[in-house]
């Protein structure tokens, strides 16, 4: 004799809903029972689950969809500036981002740190001189201030700040780091390339360390603001002991309302976190819990293109600092690469490996494919930003099972897309993020927002930008190989199911398909029914995580 079927605790019926299951893509009707989608179907599907105290919302027509998975983020570090720090934009001009120090520092007490980001990479060159270190000290009354660039990678330190880590004239370059220098003085510039920041971050951290009631504020207010994006799933892409705990901690207390995959960090270019590599991992499993997944760790293979740091299979253009033949180098030697890869994922754990330049993707493939080789095949393997593939590389992502981590600001013309046009020629510049030769060859393509390297989570930026390759806040003209543009479907499918099948939350989210979680989102439009380019006025009215409202937009 069947059992009757579960009784719903919420029905939603009249709805659009756009469930992103091949088997049934569209629906009418949501039935919920214990945080879990039970009916997702017809009125008559979801009526089956009807009993006495069953709810029951008439959405109008309204257009619903699964939460958005966001595969690469920094919630904790954007969480921590959104609370606790001076926010700049890529945007601002030189003399503006001096005028929001000086205002940042009238707020602070004579010895106070000015902590902050991220300031655009067009600025590079204009920080890179000691009269512009000479105008930070000015602006922060002779604070220490430690700014960092809009891809996180890089910081700008005042005087203060440099004989606080301890970076005199004489200091030399660290491995994997360059003070950069005044070419005319020689003197220490302020600007801190990679690894070179390290021992300003640590002094830093010492003089205003974050407790661990404010790391879990931190990721409290960033996960709120995750829900007003209308994303319910996320991988943090870099996370230190701290963040790992605060997860843990709000998990524990029932404050946790999404589901989160942790990176933990093997090499540390550009954060100063302590453990990281074995120590970490080693520790890491004790911070699982109901709705977090200490599942990957990270590996920076290269830096970024706008400071050279980037590896790559031709060279950069030349200038004074770097010659002709300057390419870049990859962080790790390949052995050691291997080496890694094979030690963690007799773990059981995935990789996200940082490659920005084609240099460092190759290399990664290579890698992960004598990995696979050797018999790893059910780890998961991410290979984040990879805006530069070289096309004999292209296919090797879904032979080899990798997924591609993608993130705004690389796919349509804007601050950073002009800032590496600057660093290379300009038929390599301008052929960035084979999205649509990546998912032809069935490559698995997840979208990332790389939160606060963007300035905003929001995912529908990201997908009119993939479906326009141009820029939807309409700041940048133009369009970015334009013949990369992927569809409305494929880039939902990149924020959702895709992201969730790459971080492996897959077993409980991505879709609205029955016996996953409730994670889904009442939209302002249905993106179907809007032209391409109105796609980023799309919003969250509601975000809904495992049955429960956790943002409304009244």
């Amino acid at each position: 004799m069947s059992r009757p079927p579960q009784p719903a605790d919420l029905i939603l019926t009249n709805a659009t809903v756009y469930t992103v299951d091949a088997d049934r893509p569209w629906a009418t009707d949501l039935a919920i029972g214990s945080g879990t989608l039970l009916a997702v179907g017809d009125e008559a599907d979801a009526a089956a689950h009807r009993g006495p105290d069953t709810e029951v919302r008439d959405l109008g027509g309204a257009y619903v969809q699964p939460g958005m998975v966001d595969v690469h983020n920094h919630h904790a570090l954007a969480g921590r500036a959104e609370l606790f720090e001076l926010t700049l934009s890529a945007a601002q001009g030189f003399d503006e981002v001096l005028a929001a120090v000086r205002s940042w520092a009238a707020r602070l007490g004579p010895d106070q740190w000015v902590i902050g980001g991220g300031w655009g990479s067009g600025l590079v060159g204009t920080v890179s001189e000691e009269a512009a270190r000479r105008a930070l000290d000015d602006a922060a009354g002779g604070r220490p201030v430690l700014l960092a660039d809009d891809s996180r990678h890089n910081r700008w330190a005042s005087s203060a700040a440099l004989r606080l880590a301890g970076i005199a004239d004489d200091t030399p370059d660290p491995a994997g780091g360059v003070i950069v220098r005044d070419p005319r003085t020689g003197a220490p510039s302020g600007l801190l390339l990679e690894a070179a920041a390290q021992p300003a971050e640590r002094a830093a951290r010492a003089e205003a360390a974050t407790t661990a009631e404010q790391h879990v504020a931190a990721s409290r207010r960033a996960i709120e603001i995750l829900h007003s994006y209308g994303v319910t799933a996320f991988q943090d892409a870099a996370v230190s002991v701290d963040i790992l705990g605060a997860l843990h901690a709000l998990d524990g207390a029932g404050d946790l309302h999404a589901w989160v995959v942790s990176s933990m960090l093997i090499n540390d270019q550009i954060f100063g976190f302590e453990p990281v590599g074995k120590a970490l991992i080693e520790v890491g499993h004790g911070y699982r819990s109901t709705h977090h997944r200490p599942d990957f760790v990270k590996i920076f293979l290269d830096g970024v293109p706008p400071t050279r740091t980037a590896a790559f299979l031709e060279p950069y253009l030349p200038d004074d600092a770097h010659g002709a033949c300057h390419r870049g180098e990859t962080t790790m030697r390949p052995d050691e690469l291997v080496d890694w890869l094979r030690t963690v994922a007799g773990a059981g754990l995935s990789t996200k490996i940082h490659c920005t330049g084609d240099a460092s993707v190759r290399a990664a493939l290579d890698a992960i494919e004598r990995v696979r080789g050797e018999g790893h095949r059910e780890v998961r393997f991410q290979i984040a930003h990879g805006q530069f593939v070289h096309p004999d590389d292209v296919p090797r992502f879904a032979a080899l099972g990798v997924s591609a981590d993608i993130s705004p600001f690389i796919w349509w013309p804007g601050v950073i897309p002009s800032a590496i046009a600057e660093v290379l020629p300009a038929e390599l510049a301008g052929h960035m993020q084979p999205n649509r030769a990546l998912l032809d060859s069935g490559a698995l393509v997840a979208g990332g927002s790389d939160w606060p390297v963007s300035e905003t989570p929001n995912a529908w930026e990201g997908i009119q930008g993939l479906v326009t390759r141009q820029d939807p806040n309409g700041q940048h003209p133009g369009s970015l190989w334009p013949e990369q543009a992927i569809t409305l479907e494929e880039a939902i499918a990149v924020f959702t199911r895709n992201s969730a099948v790459a971080t492996g939350l897959d077993d409980v989210t991505g879709s609205l398909t029955p016996g996953r979680s409730a994670d889904f989102l009442v939209l302002n439009q249905n993106p179907f029914e809007v032209p391409a380019t109105e796609l980023a006025r799309t919003h969250a009215v509601q975000t809904w995580f495992a049955g429960r409202q956790v943002f409304s937009r009244d």
